[in-house]
């Protein structure tokens, strides 16, 4: 116990002797004490095993050094999550949906609405479908939208859906 509160007293005025040296801007005047302690090979709990590979003669478990090796860090690899349809998942709801994007393709020029509007109901057509031959009218429909700022957003989505019908998939 003695020589434990005597390192305890040396270890105070090696680090009272450090922090002179820190708020002096110097520390070459460092000295360091060598302890003859033995070093011991420092083991990751984490990555032994629970069940121990071999036993010594006095059933202690050995330690397999394959398993302290360190464990190689694994980067995550990103997912790309595309949320199911959800037509998919019901059949009758696809049936559906199917027969009315069918009833309503004749019918979109007789609807009653604005050029903004018909323009999103002809994108919607276009996009359930994957019928090319929707671009046209939808087409028509952005040109005669007056707001510019909505008219060109809508310019913009007619030439995003021609680049996907253009590039393979």
């Amino acid at each position: 116990m003695d020589s434990q509160a005597n390192q305890s007293f040396s270890d105070d005025q090696e680090l009272a002797k450090v922090l002179a040296g820190v708020s002096q801007g110097t520390d070459n005047n460092l000295q360091f004490e060598e302890t003859n302690a033995t070093a011991s090979p420092v083991i990751n709990p984490a990555t032994i095993s629970p069940d121990p590979v071999a036993t010594d003669q006095n059933d202690e478990p050995a330690i397999d050094i394959a398993k302290t090796a360190a464990p190689e860090p694994v980067t995550p690899t990103p997912t790309i999550s595309t949320p199911a349809p959800a037509a998919a998942a019901d059949p009758a709801l696809d049936t559906i949906k199917q027969t009315a994007l069918n009833e309503l393709r004749p019918l979109v020029d007789k609807l009653d609405v604005s050029p903004e509007e018909k323009f999103d109901t002809y994108l919607l057509l276009l996009r359930s479908t994957d019928d090319k031959t929707l671009i046209a009218p939808a087409h028509d429909a952005a040109v005669a939208i007056v707001d510019e700022a909505r008219r060109a957003q809508a310019l913009l989505d007619i030439i995003k859906e021609i680049d996907y019908f253009s590039n393979p998939r």
